[in-house]
């Protein structure tokens, strides 16, 4: 019986999860019909969140050998839901455990410190949970030390990144009634330090007239079909039509191929995405009902595009000045020794898109574009930087894309170096 609830309930992360939404749902004192729908949500978004990281890897496999062929280089495109995907085969049960605990820590951080911050980002939560299980594995820490430290660490980030950022925020939405709880926090901090120092914040992004024709943008799948068939259609004519239709398609027009390799990508993206919505719409409201039982006055840290609507458009302004420093970086990467990142629209849209509202706050447009670059080449550098201290995950042709991931690897990392 033992074995049974340690092995096959436990340590199953679907079920582990989902008995923590079925207890927060409990406690709300919900009905019966609510409670098994939720329970039997988070466990489906688990299930979705698995099916969606087939998809991501055969057309990451696919366009990573194409893009070595082309250029004998090897390319990784950071996207968070698919490196986290294929680390849940390896980390499933390590990952569920700190992120549950981790999040009780966020609430008894926030009991009994003056930071009242409630992370309500889920996904970024699961994310975060994710690199430090992965990081403290690679590093042969293991077991239940492997989810005490990391816990303390996920509810740590989960209180203490908000409250870093939050004097930014403050100017970016005139009032203190929310925070960013978003694992991209050193991007957008970056963004605004620099916007104060180099703009002029009376001179405002909003003060332009953005050109309906780029309102696509704002579709992050349609986005990301277009920038995924872009990327695929530079590289299939140097990875040669010979090698694409005898080797990879079976005989499929290369051309075809990599369009729908392209637009399998972002497919692959929407479903995973809809998996973890499916699992944070479960997760998030049971546990804020259990954290606004405990913590007075609490502050929710919402996701990144909560700020979105204060400055439309350095929405799109900080996203392009983002993906132009992942351009350039690019090619500077291997020039010093690294991988070469190759950029992604999600991390690239997100965090770019963010920077460029906390960079216009703080300096107007110049602050947006300089801050959202700056921002891009975070994203860049401290990916490439991770990648050896993720071990064999590292090689997936995919990893960690936000500031935040990358700079908290790395720390821990070196930190795992020395004490072992």
């Amino acid at each position: 019986m033992f074995d049974f609830i340690m092995k096959d309930i436990l340590g199953t992360p679907a079920i582990l999860v989902g008995l923590f939404a079925l207890l927060g749902l409990v406690l709300q004192k919900k009905g019966i019909a609510d409670v098994i729908a939720g329970t039997l949500k988070t466990i489906m978004g688990f299930v979705i969140l698995g099916g969606g990281a087939g998809i991501l890897i055969g057309s990451l496999d696919i366009f990573g050998k194409m893009f070595e062929k082309a250029f004998h280089i090897q390319g990784v495109i950071p996207n968070n839901e698919a490196i986290v995907a294929i680390a849940q085969q390896t980390f499933g049960k390590e990952t569920a455990m700190i992120m549950l605990f981790g999040m009780v820590t966020n609430i008894l951080i926030a009991r009994f410190t003056p930071f009242k911050y409630i992370f309500l980002t889920g996904h970024h939560t699961l994310f975060m949970a994710c690199l430090i299980s992965a990081v403290f594995a690679t590093g042969g820490v293991t077991g239940i030390p492997l989810i005490i430290i990391g816990s303390i660490i996920l509810g740590s980030l989960m209180v203490f990144m908000p409250a870093i950022l939050q004097p930014y925020v403050r100017e970016v939405t005139g009032n203190d009634s929310i925070a960013v709880g978003h694992f991209g926090s050193i991007g957008y901090f970056t963004a605004a330090f620099i916007g104060k120092r180099v703009g002029d914040k009376s001179k405002s992004t909003e003060d332009i007239k953005v050109p309906k024709s780029l309102g696509f943008l704002r579709d992050t799948s349609v986005a990301m079909s277009l920038t995924m068939a872009i990327l695929f259609l530079i590289v299939a004519p140097f990875a040669g039509q010979g090698f694409i239709e005898k080797e990879l398609s079976g005989g499929t027009n290369f051309l075809v191929f990599s369009l729908m390799q392209a637009i399998t990508f972002a497919a692959g993206v929407y479903v995973v995405l809809a998996g973890v919505r499916m699992l944070i719409a479960e997760i998030v409201p049971a546990f804020k009902g259990i954290a606004d039982k405990v913590v007075k006055d609490a502050k929710p840290a919402l996701d990144c595009p909560a700020v979105f609507p204060f400055a439309p458009n350095a929405v799109i302004i900080g996203f392009l000045a983002s993906f132009v420093a992942g351009v350039i970086s690019m090619f500077i990467l291997p020039v010093v020794g690294l991988k070469i990142i190759v950029p992604g629209l999600i991390p690239h849209f997100f965090t770019g898109a963010a920077a460029g509202v906390f960079g216009n706050a703080t300096g107007g447009r110049r602050g947006a574009i300089i801050g959202a670059f700056a921002n891009g080449l975070l994203i860049s550098f401290l990916p490439a930087l991770l990648l050896p201290v993720l071990g064999s995950l590292g090689f997936e042709g995919t990893t960690f894309g936000d500031s935040d991931f990358g700079l908290v690897g790395i720390l821990l990392g070196y930190l795992i170096q020395i004490f072992s």
